[in-house]
């Protein structure tokens, strides 16, 4: 059946168009209940079999409207949640709203456990109505909603099984009433889920449309903006749009970035007031301070342990007042500035929230809040303290919060009213105790948004049928370059098992040499378009945490099928050149290879072949031929003006059983490491000159920016106190001066400054070419004029895409969707993979905090440590030995100690006091161990005590700050030894009689 409608619409050149809508209505779109006997349909969805409640004498499928997806979620992703269905008016709404929640809907329709099922009531003769005169479309799709509910209640009333009742499930009053007028049966979320009673958390996760008894009167925001205003403000140039990013040593200190006069500049937003409901990573419009409010200080470091006292004076400020007035009288004690510096930056406040980001958030209960009750199911309003320091506390209704306490556990936001202190939110999953490691591993992922759960089935379908037992096909060996006869092999890491990369050379007649870089050929197994290459660019990169990975592609592939194991027949896509003695290019060409690995070696493995002089066989040989390559090809690049910086990482082993880390060592890197690098460095490089040679506009390249001269201010200053000048004018000058960065008797200070200039840089970003001027595709880093990714395809899906455009450019097999040749598309992609690369690279660093945490539990050690940066009350101080770094209080640590021990002097950005000077570089004695940290101590942090030099009030107790001579030493080695001679002598009583040992031991 055809329904069609004219209408006409005026495009944007002004014209007037006639459109012409079709739609078509069916009789084969099924009900899909098992043992339904009216409908013909091929495939089951729904049980015949659905829960049963109070609500009804019959069992029950549900249909909830668009606002339960909406804002309910969390819940319906809960495995209590089966046998729903999900109208096709419902998915478009939510589509139009909210692409996140249409993603985790299409998730659900896809997991066969739980029965959630696409009902195409648009497109069904019974179900399809069109909009009446002057209804909104809101009314509209509210009224398809219940057309469809009652047409199933009608189509099941005879299913075989008995009477099955479709349930609407709404928080719309006015909906829910209007659907028992027209007999349908309805109710809301909580009186739904009221009536299960297997899963006793579903109350706390229901999110309620109102939070109005939980308001702190005492405590008001400035009203938003609304879009219209906030859409003519930016218009009219009078606000600034950009995204939050909040401190990690302030939560009350939040910048965007914003084009200011032209120019790129950062916005500072300070206090609680000034950021105005608004949350890290929100778009929000701000408005700029007038300038004599701008501000100069430094960065003041605020912990949740500091909120208390935080929120006292916010009280006290507001008994008067608003929350705006309160802000500018105390703004001078909450400042302020996300780095150093002597000119005042532009300040602002938040005046509207463009675009909310929030997500769901691991944390803790506030014990604080929780009320002693005789009756434990009692619902209560709990606080809920974030694992990241830049959330605030989040207000939560449960009635589990005796249970809860001493679990992380999981919560969402849901809104923030300008008359409540915190933002409302609801339970959404216990994940388990405080400390665990499992428990710690997985709020981790979660806080970093790292997709880890197992791969489902439908990606499992993608691999070969095979399996392990894979042979590659005559048919496919006849269109690939057979390579099997080189003396190919890999170097990797000690137990990679996922080998990307394998290398060969061999010496040309004419005096050259002929050396490739062979890659695993992962295009040949994930194919565009499939679930596999969705869920691969959806994770994205491969995850390494210290004790597992999370992979980007199943076992199967990136341990087996693709992993260039040696001895084994292996797809590559092979890149080979021609080198003179010299390191210099002849060409270059590129193939899809078969080839044959003759050896999987480690670094140290390849290390000692090179330095045998009596090992001779071909491999060796070969690994000393790449080894001088490599020396020429890398002073080439530093020649240019390539850096070399440092990062202090440090390795774990891990005890066998348990996997608890027994020991830490920094990470060594030997030659061969830089043979591998160096010739990564000459594919990715050679493959993107290609890729960017054919496709222009499309090729997915990687570009590092070159960072702004005023990141460097505060590091220049800090190498001139000690006699060290940087000139940081280009990469060129940066990496000489770098290289001149020497300080007598202090070997480890080149290392050092390495490491700070590496916090002075941009981050490295994917892009599309056609998105960006050739003269912006400039690597910073590695001084080249155009860099890709193409090397690991195994564990970054951006290689996935340049081996596909390799592949095109080269004219091999098939042809490829022309999505790769679409820069808007892969431009989209690029912003996927510049999240998640960030995402990966913050988890492992997590990952490592994490087990630092659990390596220095039940250990307290000194070590000496440098000053990394200085703030307005402490400084951050980096342990080499560890690779930690950790903040320092400047203030006092102890209630004897009132006045302020050190000063803040803002020109030479240094702490000064009556005992010594902290500056940048200084070399400081730490005290590390754990300690019990939050509101009542629900989490564990590393913690650094200065040791040396000696200040009241702030340093520990050691024996660096108190020495003995050896006198006392001598007679309290006297006195131990004393001591252990009488335990020997009560053991040896209580041999003969354990009553007169015991009895001399109470004496004693």
């Amino acid at each position: 059946m055809l329904k069609s409608r004219t209408f006409v619409k005026r495009t944007r050149k002004g014209n007037v168009i006639k459109v012409i809508k079709e739609h078509y209505l069916r009789d084969d779109i099924w009900c899909s209940v098992e043992g339904c006997e009216k409908c013909k349909q091929e495939k089951i969805h729904l049980s015949c079999n659905p829960r049963k409640t109070k609500l009804s004498e019959f069992p029950q499928l549900i249909i909830p409207d668009t606002n339960i997806f909406l804002h309910q979620i969390d819940i319906m992703e809960h495995v209590a949640f089966t046998n729903v269905i999900v109208l096709q008016t419902v998915l478009d709404e939510v589509r139009g709203r909210s692409l996140q929640i249409y993603n985790r809907i299409k998730t659900l329709l896809e997991e066969v456990p739980k029965h959630f099922y696409l009902f195409s009531n648009e497109h069904n003769r019974h179900t399809a109505i069109e909009r009446l005169k002057d209804e909104t479309m809101n009314d509209r799709n509210d009224r398809a909603i219940r057309t469809a509910t009652l047409w199933y209640n009608i189509h099941l009333k005879t299913h075989p099984n008995g009477q099955i009742t479709v349930l609407l499930i709404s928080d719309d009053k006015d909906n829910r009433v209007k659907a028992q007028q027209e007999g349908i049966k309805a109710c809301s979320m909580a009186e739904y889920v009221e009536q299960i009673d297997d899963y006793p958390e579903l109350m706390d996760m229901v999110v309620y449309p109102s939070e109005d008894d939980t308001n702190d009167k005492k405590f008001t925001y400035e009203e938003h903006m609304t879009p219209v205003q906030i859409s003519g403000g930016l218009k009219a140039g009078l606000l600034y749009q950009g995204s939050i990013n909040i401190s990690m040593h302030n939560y009350l200190e939040g910048t965007i970035m914003a084009n200011i006069d032209g120019e790129e500049t950062q916005i500072l937003i300070s206090g609680r007031g000034s950021l105005n409901r608004a949350i890290q990573g929100d778009t929000v419009a701000v408005k700029l301070l007038p300038k004599e409010e701008w501000k100069t200080n430094a960065s003041k470091i605020i912990s949740n342990d500091d909120e208390k006292e935080e929120e006292e004076e916010e009280e006290k400020n507001n008994e008067d007042e608003t929350m705006k007035d309160g802000n500018e009288k105390s703004e001078e004690k909450e400042n302020e500035e996300v780095s150093y510096t002597e000119k005042p930056i532009p300040t602002g406040k938040v005046v509207g929230i463009i675009k909310k980001h929030y997500r769901q958030y691991c944390g803790s209960i506030d014990k604080n809040t929780v009320q002693k009750t005789t009756n434990h199911n009692a619902t209560q309003n709990i606080l809920v303290i974030s694992m990241d320091r830049r959330i605030p506390k989040i207000r939560i209704r449960t009635r589990q919060a005796e249970a809860l306490m001493g679990k992380r556990i999981v919560v969402a936001i849901d809104s923030w009213s300008k008359n409540s202190l915190y933002p409302f939110g609801h339970f959404v999953r216990d994940l388990g105790d405080i400390g665990d490691r499992n428990t710690e591993t997985e709020v981790l992922l979660l806080e970093h948004d790292v997709p880890y759960m197992p791969f489902s089935q439908q990606v499992l379908n993608d691999l070969p049928p095979e399996g392990e037992n894979f042979t590659i096909s005559e048919e496919e060996l006849s269109k690939r370059k057979d390579l099997r006869d080189l003396d190919i092999c890999s170097i990797d890491p000690p137990g990679c098992t996922d080998i990307d990369d394998a290398l060969h050379v061999r010496p040309l007649e004419n005096g050259n040499y002929e050396v490739g870089v062979h890659i695993a050929d992962v295009t040949h197994f994930v194919r565009p378009s499939t679930a596999m290459d969705r869920e691969a660019a959806k994770r994205g990169t491969t995850v390494y945490l210290v004790d597992k990975r999370i992979d980007m592609l199943p076992e199967l592939l990136g341990t087996n099928l693709c992993s260039l194991r040696s001895n084994v027949d292996r797809l590559a896509f092979s890149c080979i050149w021609e080198l003179t003695p010299d390191a210099e290019i002849v060409n270059v060409y590129f193939t899809k290879s078969v080839i044959r690995s003759k050896a999987s070696l480690t670094y140290e493995e390849a290390q000692n072949r090179n330095d045998d002089k009596r090992m001779n066989d071909n491999i060796t040989k070969s690994i000393r031929i790449l080894n001088g390559l490599a020396k020429k090809l890398k002073k080439k690049r530093l020649d240019a003006g390539a850096l070399t910086l440092a990062s202090p990482e440090v390795r774990f082993n891990l005890e066998n059983d348990s996997q608890d880390p027994v020991d830490v060592e920094m990470k060594e890197l030997k030659e061969t490491n830089a043979l591998v690098e160096e010739f990564m460095l000459l594919a990715n490089i050679s493959v993107a000159k290609k890729i960017h040679s054919k496709y222009p506009e499309s090729s997915l390249l990687r570009r590092h920016p070159t960072p702004p001269q005023n990141n460097f201010d505060v590091l220049i200053a800090a190498a001139e106190s000690v006699g060290v000048k940087l000139n940081c004018s280009s990469s060129k000058e940066l990496a000489d001066s770098l290289d001149k960065a020497i300080v007598p008797g202090q070997p480890y200070f080149n290392k050092l400054i390495r490491i700070m200039t590496t916090r002075c840089m941009m981050q490295a970003v994917y892009f599309s070419s056609g998105t960006v001027s050739e003269k912006d595709f400039w690597h910073y880093g590695l001084a080249t004029e155009i860099y890709t990714h193409f090397t690991s395809p195994i564990r970054r899906y951006s290689d996935v895409i340049v081996h596909r455009l390799l592949a095109a450019a080269i004219n091999y097999g098939e042809g490829y969707s022309t999505d790769i040749i679409d820069k808007i598309k892969i431009q989209k992609i690029c912003d996927v993979l510049n999240f998640r690369h960030r995402m990966a690279q913050q988890a492992s660093r997590s990952s490592v905090e994490l087990f630092t945490n659990l390596y220095f539990k039940d250990r307290v050690v000194e070590e000496e440590g440098f000053i990394i940066r200085i703030l307005k009350n402490g400084f951050i101080a980096l342990i080499p030995r560890y690779g930690i770094e950790s903040i320092i209080y400047s203030e006092p640590n102890t209630k004897n100690v009132s006045k302020q021990i050190f000063t803040y002097d803002a020109k030479e950005n240094k702490l000064v006091s009556e005992y010594c000077t902290f500056k940048i570089f200084d070399r400081i004695t730490v005290q590390i161990s754990i300690e019990e940290t939050g509101v009542g101590g629900i989490s564990s942090k590393l913690s650094m005590k200065l040791v040396k030099p000696f200040v009241p009030g702030i340093s520990v107790e050691s024996q660096n700050a108190n020495k003995m001579n050896d006198e006392e030493l001598n007679e309290i080695d006297d006195e131990i030894r004393n001591k252990i001679e009488v335990i020997k002598e009560e053991e040896e009583a209580q041999k003969t009689s354990s009553e007169p040992a015991l009895k001399k031991r109470k004496v004693a």
